[in-house]
């Protein structure tokens, strides 16, 4: 199965990040992937950054998704698009998986937020399990993956073959350039998606902004943490991946003994 992991610009709208949707999924078409993920809150843009509030009204967002559905089903390949989204009058984080046919398959919420978010959105309560051309996959969205651990076990239990970490970390006008993925100076991040690898010995794929002061690549790592390929710091674009998901057992999440941790 190949994957692209999509490194797109902060939109400077909701139809600028549509624009940007639509070119980054043609360069994954033109290299045969098969799914593509792109960062957290990328439709309408990360809170906080200068969007209109019509761009986050219901019927913004209705449309925005179905256009995704339209660009997922006219180039054939599967969308992971982490937006805003209203449940119960609540705005929450999510991603939706659109598939190749322009079908949502379904949604994966944030349910563990920063404790700067808790202004910003209601936290999600349930967790959920993907399937694509016979491969098993879970979303994990940014704090909730490299903060808590058991989202991603929890997908490797269900037999996930790989784990996407759409996130959000960096800035245009402050910080530090990084140069070397994983060097010990860099936030911990990187390391954050390695180790979840290693730990459930499946796959990870974390997708990120292209931002001059990134405190993380959008990065592909294997079961046994080693990362098989990453973006250029600060380059829009994508990243395209082929993997083998038999390598991806989930033995060490398996083992996981949870009758030894229950009072």
């Amino acid at each position: 199965m190949k994957l692209a992991l999509a490194s797109p610009p902060f939109p400077k709208s909701l139809q600028d990040g549509l624009f940007w949707l639509e070119k980054l999924v043609k360069e994954a078409v033109a290299e045969n992937a098969e799914i593509i993920c792109f960062p957290e809150s990328y439709l309408p843009g990360y809170p906080g950054m200068g969007y209109t509030p019509e761009d986050r009204s219901r019927k913004s967002l209705l449309h925005a998704l179905a256009k995704v559905c339209d660009i997922a089903a006219e180039h054939a390949i599967t969308i992971i698009v982490p937006m805003d989204w209203y449940i119960d009058e609540q705005l929450v984080n999510l991603a939706f998986v659109v598939s190749a046919k322009g079908e949502v398959l379904g949604y994966q919420t944030k349910n563990q937020l920063d404790p700067t978010e808790d202004e910003w959105w209601t936290a999600g309560t349930t967790r959920s399990i993907f399937e694509v051309n016979g491969v098993k996959f879970g979303i994990t969205i940014c704090h909730e993956g490299f903060r808590y651990p058991e989202s991603v076990r929890w997908a490797a239990q269900q037999d996930a073959k790989i784990v996407f970490m759409p996130h959000f970390g960096g800035s245009e006008t402050e910080g530090v350039e990084l140069k070397e993925w994983g060097a010990k100076e860099n936030p911990y991040y990187e390391k954050a998606v390695m180790l979840r690898a290693m730990e459930n010995t499946i796959y990870t794929a974390s997708s990120n902004y292209a931002c001059r002061y990134s405190h993380a690549a959008s990065s592909l790592v294997a079961p046994d943490g080693t990362c098989i390929a990453h973006a250029a710091y600060g380059d829009v674009g994508v990243v395209v991946v082929e993997i083998d998901p038999e390598k991806a057992s989930g033995l060490l999440a398996k083992r996981f003994k949870h009758a030894l941790y229950h009072s």
